[in-house]
């Protein structure tokens, strides 16, 4: 049964810096294209970064350019993303996804009505004082 299980989500001080995690269970992430979206309430899901299989195409939405990186881990199945600089309207559920093969631009996966193959369940992110 293929899984992407997110993990690494807490609540955190605006300032703050976060590390999530996106394994993979019964699927390799290396060879597809990830994307991490997120949901605040009552708004509509949102890409926040993509990286191609390649790991040399990615994309960062620009409310987190300079603050979000995307990583990959082969070893470990697992693909991350560090938030640094955190701030309030960065609070959400945080999703990772998978394609293979990517055979579309990064830029035009990381939209949420992209149809990825899989989709994890999701990890809360809240960003307060």
């Amino acid at each position: 049964q293929v899984q992407l299980v997110e993990s690494g989500g807490t609540s955190v001080q605006p300032g703050g810096s976060l590390k999530l995690s996106c394994v993979g269970s019964g699927y390799s992430l290396r060879f597809s294209a990830i994307g991490w979206f997120r949901q605040a309430p009552g708004q509509e899901r949102e890409g926040v970064s993509c990286i191609g299989s390649n790991d040399r195409d990615i994309y960062y939405a620009d409310s987190v350019k300079g603050r979000f990186t995307v990583s990959r881990d082969n070893a470990n199945n697992a693909v991350y993303l560090e938030m640094n600089n955190l701030r309030p309207e960065d609070t959400g559920v945080y999703y990772c996804a998978a394609e293979y093969p990517d055979l579309r631009s990064i830029k035009d996966m990381c939209v949420p009505t992209f149809d990825f193959d899989y989709w994890g369940q999701g990890t809360q992110v809240d960003v307060s004082s």
